[in-house]
């Protein structure tokens, strides 16, 4: 009798360690489909030229880091900077390919990472969101553009008189 005790009580311990491992693996993945379905909205807000559908994705207090190293703007710098862009509906067009989608322990705040479809080829948007009212914010986002190890010699070729007159300013700050 004892060793079928013992064999229920490990039953139930591995039924118990199995459930509470299930739960924990699934514990933010409701909310990592609703910043996925945001961060899709957002992308089709910006190819579809809808500038206030847009800037409403943002937090009030959020930050958008552009391609080019001088590119950094709070919200409503980004929004002047954007905005004819939007009015002439010549915006930008990124669809994702691949996206990972990270937690804070309480889940109030998420960062992510995504590989991007765009007129630059591919690129890679990053950033962070928080749950705002009951909806996901993005807080930051950065842009950058991938460069394939085997072209980086020619593109470090092409940037170098540029950047190199941009590393000079920005050491004498």
């Amino acid at each position: 009798m004892k060793k079928l005790t013992t064999a229920y009580t490990l039953i139930l311990f591995l039924l118990g360690f199995s459930l509470i491992s299930a739960q924990s693996k699934n514990k933010f993945e409701k909310e990592k489909s609703e910043i996925s379905t945001m961060l899709d909205a957002f992308n089709a807000a910006a190819a579809k030229a809808d500038y206030n559908a847009y800037f409403n994705y943002f937090a009030d207090e959020s930050t958008f880091i552009g391609t080019d190293a001088t590119e950094i703007w709070d919200k409503k710098a980004f929004m002047v900077w954007a905005k004819p862009y939007f009015d002439k509906k010549k915006t930008w067009n990124f669809t994702a390919l691949k996206r990972n989608i990270y937690f804070s322990k309480d889940g109030k705040l998420a960062w992510f990472d995504e590989l991007l479809d765009t007129q630059m080829k591919i690129c890679r948007g990053s950033g962070v969101v928080e749950k705002i009212n009951g909806n996901w914010k993005v807080k930051q986002y950065v842009l950058s553009m991938t460069v394939p190890n085997e072209v980086v010699d020619k593109v470090v070729a092409d940037k170098t008189a540029l950047e190199d007159i941009l590393i000079g300013e920005l050491k004498t700050k």
